[in-house]
C-alpha cells in the first residue's frame, strides 16, 4: 500500500524544482536557439558570397578506381581545350620561298627546297606544295629555237623629261638612244601580257668540260606553253658627268650630282630593304632614292610578277671604267684629285652595290674601258682597252665572261670567230666568252665550241620614231611612246 504523504511530498518537490529550475532551463534552450539560428545565418550569406562548385553526379562514371594523381584542385582555373598545333614560322617562310621559285617557273629547285628541311613530310602545307610543284613542273615544254631568242638593250634612263629634252646639246642624243621611265614601265608590262619571259645568256648557252674537251652547249630551257624567252641588257651603267651634273667629265677631276642634272639617277644604292635603288637629284636640289633606273624598276616588276623572271633571271648591266662605276667616280686617277680617302671610300661602296646586285640576280658585263667602236679600231688598241677595263673595272666588278660591244661594235662580219681574228683571240685570252654587238635583226646568234654571239636590239627614240615596225613583236610603240619625247631626230 501506498504512503500517500510520501507521494504527495515527491509531488511537491518536484513542482518546487519546476517552479526554480523552469525557467532558467527556458532562457538556455532559448538562447541556444538563437545561437544555431545566427550561425545558420551566417553560413548561408557567406554561401551565397562565395559558392563552392557543386560536386558532379558519380552516375555516369566509371567503376573503375580514380588515382588520385588526376584529382585537380576545384578552385584552380579551368584547363583550356586542347588547340590544333600551329605551323612554325621556318616552315611559313620556307614555303613562301619555294613559292616564290617556283613562280619562275623553277619548280625542281623549289621541290628540293622543302625537301630539304627535316621532317618536311609532316607538314601538309609542305607536301602539297611539293604535290602541285610537281603537277606543274610536267606540264613545262622545253625551247629548242635557242637562235631564236631575242635580245634587247636599253641605256640609262630619263626620269625628267623638262630637264632632258631642254632644247640644248645633249638632247637630241637623248631624244635618240635613251628611254623614260614611263616608256620602260609601259614595254616591261606590255611584254609580260604578251608571254615573254626574261633569261640569261647562261639559260641559253653555257660551256663544260666533258670527255670531248671544252665547249659550249645549249641549256634547257623549260617554260609553260606559249611563254617565249629574251635576254635584256643595259648598256653605260655608269652615269656619267654630262648627265648627273654641270660637268663634262672630260679631265681628271670628278663630278658630283647636283641640281644641274639632266634628269637621270646619279648612281646605284642599296636600299632600306637590302635591295638596288637609285639615288636621284631633282631640280630643287633634293637628294631622293628610289625606283629612278632600270635596276630597281626591273626588281620591283619581277617582285610583282616573279613568272617573268625564268629561275629568278636579272639583267646583264655593262659598264665602262674612264670614270667610274655604278656612279661611283673609282677612276684610278681620281685619288690625285679627291684624296685618297675619299676615292677608296667610293671604291668600297661601290663593291658593297655590286655584291647586292649579284646576290639578287644580275649579271655585271664589260662595257670595255673607255668606249671605242671595237670593230674600227686595231688589235692592239683593243688589248690596251680590254687591259684597262681589267685594271680598274675588275678589282671592283668581279670577273667577266660577258662583253657587250660598245657602239655595238663588232670585231669581224657574219662569220664565225676563229682565232686567227687577233682582236677574238686578245678578247678570248682574258676570258671573254660571250660577245654581243647591235643588230636591227629580232634575233642573230652564233653558238660554237669556244663561244656563243649575239646582236642586240636597241630600244629607244631611234627605233621607236623612225623604225617602229620593227618593235611590233614585243610591243605596240604608240601606246608606249611618251608623250613629251620630241617626234623629230636630226
Amino acid at each position: 500500500m501506498t504512503d500517500r504523504n510520501s507521494d504527495r511530498h515527491d509531488r511537491g518537490g518536484t513542482n518546487r524544482l519546476l517552479r526554480h529550475y523552469l525557467p532558467i532551463l527556458v532562457t538556455v534552450l532559448l538562447s541556444a536557439f538563437c545561437v544555431f539560428m545566427a550561425i545558420l545565418t551566417i553560413q548561408t550569406v557567406r554561401n551565397a558570397l562565395d559558392p563552392q562548385p557543386t560536386v558532379p553526379s558519380t552516375e555516369h562514371l566509371s567503376s573503375e578506381p580514380t588515382d588520385p594523381t588526376e584529382l585537380t584542385d576545384p578552385t584552380s582555373e579551368p584547363t583550356s581545350q586542347p588547340t590544333e598545333p600551329t605551323t612554325p614560322a621556318a616552315v611559313t617562310e620556307l614555303l613562301a620561298k619555294a613559292e616564290f621559285q617556283a613562280a619562275g617557273y623553277d619548280y625542281q629547285g623549289a621541290i628540293a627546297l622543302l625537301k630539304g628541311y627535316t621532317g618536311y613530310d609532316a607538314y601538309p602545307e609542305l607536301t602539297d606544295a611539293i604535290a602541285r610543284f610537281e603537277e606543274a613542273d610536267k606540264k613545262l615544254v622545253t625551247f629548242k629555237d635557242h637562235d631564236k631568242v631575242t635580245h634587247i638593250f636599253f641605256h640609262s634612263l630619263i626620269v625628267d623629261t623638262d630637264r632632258a629634252f631642254d632644247g640644248d646639246g645633249d638632247s637630241n642624243g637623248y631624244n635618240m638612244y635613251m628611254c623614260t621611265v614611263a616608256e620602260f614601265n609601259a614595254i616591261m608590262q606590255q611584254m609580260y601580257d604578251r608571254g615573254f619571259v626574261l633569261v640569261t645568256p647562261y639559260d641559253v648557252a653555257y660551256e663544260v668540260t666533258d670527255e670531248t674537251g671544252t665547249h659550249f652547249v645549249r641549256g634547257e630551257i623549260r617554260l609553260p606553253e606559249g611563254k617565249t624567252p629574251f635576254i635584256m641588257s643595259q648598256d653605260d651603267v655608269n652615269y656619267y658627268s654630262y648627265m648627273i651634273s654641270s660637268g663634262n667629265g672630260k679631265n681628271e677631276t670628278p663630278y658630283w650630282a647636283d641640281h644641274a642634272n639632266d634628269g637621270f639617277a646619279s648612281k646605284i644604292v642599296i636600299g632600306e630593304d637590302g635591295y638596288p635603288t637609285c639615288e636621284y637629284v631633282d631640280a630643287d636640289g633634293n637628294v631622293l632614292y628610289g625606283n629612278y633606273d632600270l635596276v630597281p624598276l626591273l626588281e620591283s616588276f619581277i617582285q610583282e610578277h616573279p613568272d617573268f623572271a625564268y629561275h629568278g633571271a636579272r639583267a646583264v648591266l655593262g659598264v665602262t671604267g674612264y670614270e667610274g662605276v655604278l656612279g661611283y667616280r673609282t677612276k684610278p686617277k681620281y685619288k690625285n684629285t679627291i684624296g685618297l680617302e675619299k676615292w677608296q671610300k667610293e671604291v668600297d661602296e661601290a663593291k658593297k652595290v655590286v655584291a647586292c646586285l649579284k646576290e639578287k640576280g644580275w649579271i655585271m658585263a664589260s662595257h670595255s674601258y673607255g668606249h671605242p667602236a671595237y670593230g674600227n679600231i686595231s688589235a692592239e688598241r683593243v688589248e690596251a682597252d680590254s687591259s684597262l677595263w681589267e685594271d680598274t673595272c675588275q678589282p671592283i666588278i668581279g670577273d667577266t665572261d660577258i662583253i657587250l660591244y660598245p657602239h655595238g661594235s663588232d670585231i669581224a662580219d657574219w662569220h664565225k670567230y676563229d682565232f686567227s681574228n687577233a682582236k677574238f683571240n686578245a678578247l678570248y685570252e682574258d676570258g671573254y666568252r660571250y660577245f654581243f654587238n647591235v643588230d636591227s635583226a629580232v634575233a642573230w646568234t652564233q653558238i660554237t665550241e669556244h663561244s656563243y654571239r649575239g646582236g642586240r636590239r636597241n630600244i629607244d627614240g631611234i627605233r621607236m620614231i623612225k623604225d617602229p615596225e620593227m618593235l611590233d613583236d614585243l610591243f605596240d610603240v604608240a601606246s608606249v611612246i611618251d608623250p613629251a619625247r620630241p617626234k623629230l631626230i636630226y
